[in-house]
């Protein structure tokens, strides 16, 4: 069972093509979002997404492929959707 409810899980074409570049499924990285486990962010977001969970914010996680290539999972603010996207798409 995850921290926070995800929504509609939804992806990039963009990112859809990283994973697969790197023989990688969505789905170990999805877990560690809804776990917790926000990835490769500073400390200042890891204490922003923990803030965003008791108020209801965005929480955004950023992973590094094997590689080299980063992906980003972002759930919305009303945890409406989840997206993973890459950086530059944002």
């Amino acid at each position: 069972m995850g921290r926070f409810p995800l929504g509609q899980l939804v992806a990039t074409p963009g990112a859809l093509d990283a994973l697969n570049e790197a023989v990688e499924s969505v789905w170990p990285y999805i877990a560690r979002h809804n776990q917790g486990d926000w990835g490769d962010v500073s400390q200042e977001d890891k204490a922003e997404n923990e803030l965003s969970l008791r108020q209801g914010f965005r929480i955004l996680s950023a992973y590094t492929l094997p590689g080299g290539s980063k992906i980003w999972i972002i759930t919305e603010a009303d945890r409406s959707a989840t997206t993973i996207l890459l950086p530059e798409e944002y």
